[in-house]
């Protein structure tokens, strides 16, 4: 029996599982300590009426013979079908087929599924500073991984040069970790070198939900000539707080095609073997959040969250700190003051301040130096958290 030795080329600990070790020993110490949570990007508002209802009126279906549901529909049930359609022709301004759409348990399980469709042969094209999932399945499946450089230079949105040329590009936008979100016409530019080189985009669209100004583009679809090279990936879970329900969907364009494959026929062969899709409750669920009514309670939550985030910038404004992100995102990319390393600002915060968050440099080198904090939380206790520090680094 042989294992993947390619799992020794993965860093010791996932980042996440890091700081939760972290975070539960100094409490272990520290019994007292009131710790706010601004790490993990996990929601913190109940699901929205619509949805809830709707995941009620399933359930009793399931609980009578003559409306119970079995295995359901490999790709999405079609009325779920229907609601990501409508919502890409109304809010976003696309049109897709319901037959180009393929209903999953998530963003972050989809961009590491999707690889089963390309040889391992392929290189990979991943900016630093990066979600760790798209960095640590390639590792995992041995693949050559080349680094765009995110900075400050660039404003974390970089654009591609002649060297970055890759066979699988990894696009997320507005950016986890750093809040940023490209434009059309840089889009435009990612699209035409994709082309150029025959390359693939992966586009993680997870936040596009926090984009509020309607020059910036929710759809990589909605850039001309996307529908030949790239891949978009959606999730329910921070569009409508499904993080603990689970459910997303992937979007491949009939016309995507590589040696001769069409990839929505890939995937939709991948996802009938190594998945029995997503239950009816969670989908009838999903497919409320889209209903007029349901969109309008959801994007009161995302406001909501932007009311974290408009006070996050409010707060290192007044400090002189620099960050980026917020407007668009609801995270914040914040320069760690004092120059201190990220993990050194990790500490600092978690004991001077008993707040939590994520250090730049477990999402790659380039976050060295930056820190990610989270609008996912209670608006009270942001405020709460953003005094402590306005208190601390105001000494």
């Amino acid at each position: 029996m042989k294992i993947n030795k390619n799992y020794l080329n993965l860093k010791p600990s996932y980042l996440f599982k890091n700081i939760a070790e972290r975070t539960e020993k100094y409490k272990k110490e520290n019994p007292d300590a009131d710790i706010i949570r601004m790490g993990i990007g996990d929601v913190t508002l109940p699901l929205c009426k619509s949805a809830v209802k709707e995941m009620i009126a399933a359930s009793e279906e399931m609980s009578d013979i003559n409306s119970f549901h079995g295995y359901p529909e490999s790709f999405g049930e079609d009325f779920l079908l229907d609601a990501i359609k409508y919502h890409y022709s109304k809010h976003i301004g696309v049109e897709v087929d319901t037959s180009e759409i393929i209903v999953t348990c998530g963003a972050k399980e989809d961009t590491a599924n999707i690889l089963d469709i390309f040889d391992t042969d392929n290189t990979v094209l991943i900016p630093d500073p990066v979600y760790p999932v798209y960095l640590d399945t390639n590792i995992m499946a041995g693949r050559e991984v080349k680094f765009i450089s995110a900075n400050a230079e660039n404003g974390f949105l970089p654009m591609p040069t002649e060297k970055d040329k890759a066979d699988i590009i990894y696009i997320c936008s507005p950016n986890n970790p750093t809040g940023e979100v490209y434009s059309k016409e840089q889009l435009k530019i990612w699209v035409d070198f994709a082309l150029a080189n025959n390359s693939v985009i992966l586009y993680d669209a997870a936040y596009e939900m926090f984009i509020s100004d309607i020059e910036l583009p929710r759809s990589i679809f909605q850039v001309e000539g996307a529908r030949k090279c790239a891949i978009e990936f959606c999730s329910f879970s921070k569009t409508a707080g499904f993080t603990g329900v689970r459910c997303g969907y992937t979007v491949i364009p009939k016309e995507l095609e590589a040696d001769g494959m069409k990839l929505l026929d890939m995937w939709k062969r991948r996802q009938s073997t190594k998945f029995n899709g997503v239950s009816y409750v969670v989908q009838r669920a999903a497919a409320a959040v889209f209903t007029d009514e349901g969109y309008s309670e959801i994007c009161e939550n995302i406001n909501y969250y932007r009311t974290n985030t408009e006070n996050m910038m409010q707060t290192f404004d007044s400090l002189g700190i620099k960050y980026y992100g917020g407007k668009h995102s609801p995270y914040i990319w914040l320069k760690c003051p004092s120059d201190m390393k990220s993990w050194d600002f990790f500490d600092f915060l978690l004991k001077e301040c008993n707040i939590v968050g994520t250090p730049g440099a477990g999402f790659g080198e380039n976050g060295e130096g930056y820190f990610r904090l989270s609008g996912f939380g209670n608006i009270e206790r942001t405020k709460e958290a953003l005094k402590r520090i306005e208190d601390k680094l105001k000494k």
